[in-house]
């Protein structure tokens, strides 16, 4: 059985599966809960001055029959007092000494306030602290969260201000409100961050009532942005993931967040870099027992893969995830139907005739309907295996044509082209 253990930045865990800063963490009794069910780690809910709730606070968008598709929430940081939970870290850590705990952290931007949260927190023995500079409502408001978040000189100073006294390692936590997400990653490195989380949750509206007019959620008739997470971001997640994995400024390790909901997509994320993985909505929705699979699924995964550490995996994509210049404009693929396995519905001919490029034919054989993707006019672009609801049915094959490049390099033979025929 291969190794599950972690390390991210020292930190040490017995598997990469992490609770995140959420409502699963806000108490004692969960987090113990959780590493009864099996969790390597636990991100404990945002200390920091306690706040008062709404209610109501948390909606879902389901999307085609699949419930929690995303979920949208407007809760704020713990809104418990900081010494109950300071006690509830210390017996928590005392009762499972070998599992991980992480402090969120999140105050105003003041040295002195970081300072004084850091020491308290530190003294109740966490494993690593983790800088909350994402949240997007309610506390952004105020100053705090993604605020800080979008400013990279807010995110250097302050981190820097937290490693001055940390005796643990400091993670720093990105909000994805923001055009380039590693702009801020460069500069939570520059103020000494040991390892980097995302992603936080995006702003969002999960919808409206149709019959009251009123926003989902509300309050009293008013709603307002709140934070959108679940399987829908999983997407853009993997992407700043990638974004900041590749980055040769970034050069720290990665708790990746966002729309993680089983082992094959924690494998994902670690394929493009995280070492570990921070989960909430799926524990919402499940609860804390789908880590039960999430061990046996990603351990399996490992056998299979001939990886005797979990740690063997983090990084492997990387280098695989480029810029689209990088691209090879020559390599070709194109789509061959399996009639026997066709069902005949003729979305892909749909689709394609519609909205793509027009090479799928509808024909007759022997009395039986037939489909056939013209070769010559295929660009590869995929849509018609996608649409097709059998699979098997539809396959991307390979066509061996001229020899790879890219768009920089041809635009690299253009320029010494233009630059020989400017000289003749």
């Amino acid at each position: 059985m291969a190794d599950l253990r972690i390390n991210l930045a020292g930190i040490e865990s017995p598997n990469p599966f992490w609770l995140a800063s959420a409502p699963p963490t806000n108490t004692g009794y969960q987090v113990q809960r959780a590493f009864e069910a099996g969790w390597g780690g636990a991100v404990w809910k945002t200390l920091g001055d306690p706040i008062l709730n709404v209610s109501s606070r948390f909606a879902a968008v389901n999307f085609n029959g699949q419930r929690v598709a995303g979920f949208n929430n407007i809760e704020l940081i713990t809104d418990r007092p900081l010494e109950v939970n300071l006690q509830e870290i210390y017996e928590t850590k005392k009762r499972f000494p070998n599992h991980t705990i992480i402090a969120s952290l999140m105050v105003e931007p003041r040295q002195e306030k970081w300072h004084e949260i850091v020491k308290r927190v530190e003294d109740v023995g966490v494993d690593g602290l983790e800088l909350n500079f994402g949240c997007p409502h309610g506390m952004a408001e105020r100053g705090m969260g993604s605020a800080s978040g979008q400013v990279p000189e807010l995110v250097e100073k302050q981190t820097f201000w937290v490693k001055e006294v940390a005796k643990t390692p400091v993670i720093v936590k990105l909000t994805p409100n923001i055009t380039d997400i590693t702009v801020t990653a460069e500069a939570a490195v520059a103020g000494g961050a040991d390892a980097i989380s995302m992603i936080n949750t995006i702003n969002s509206l999960a919808g409206v009532d149709l019959d009251s007019w009123n926003t989902v959620p509300n309050v009293a008739g008013k709603g307002a942005h709140g934070g959108y997470c679940g399987p829908a971001v999983k997407p853009i997640a993997l992407n700043m993931v990638a974004e900041c994995a590749r980055s040769p400024h970034i050069n720290v390790p990665i708790s990746g967040i966002g729309g993680i909901s089983n082992w094959r997509d924690a494998a994902e994320f670690m394929l493009m870099g995280s070492s570990c993985v921070q989960i909430c909505t799926a524990a919402m929705h499940h609860g804390f027992g789908i880590v039960e699979d999430m061990i046996d699924g990603l351990s399996n995964y490992l056998d299979e893969k001939g990886l005797a550490s979990v740690m063997d995996l983090v990084g492997r994509s990387v280098q695989r995830y480029s810029s689209w210049g990088d691209l090879d404009l020559n390599y070709k693929v194109v789509a061959q139907i399996n009639n026997d396995v066709c069902i005949n519905c003729n979305k892909c001919h749909i689709a394609c005739e519609d909205t793509s490029h027009q090479c799928i034919d509808l024909y007759t054989e022997s009395g039986r309907p037939m489909l056939k993707v013209r070769e010559d006019d295929c660009v590869g672009c995929n849509l018609c295996s996608i649409v097709c609801p059998v699979d098997g049915a539809i396959t991307m094959v390979e066509k061996k044509g001229l020899s790879p490049m890219t768009w920089n390099e041809r635009q690299a033979l253009m320029g010494q082209y233009a630059s020989t025929t400017i000289l003749k």
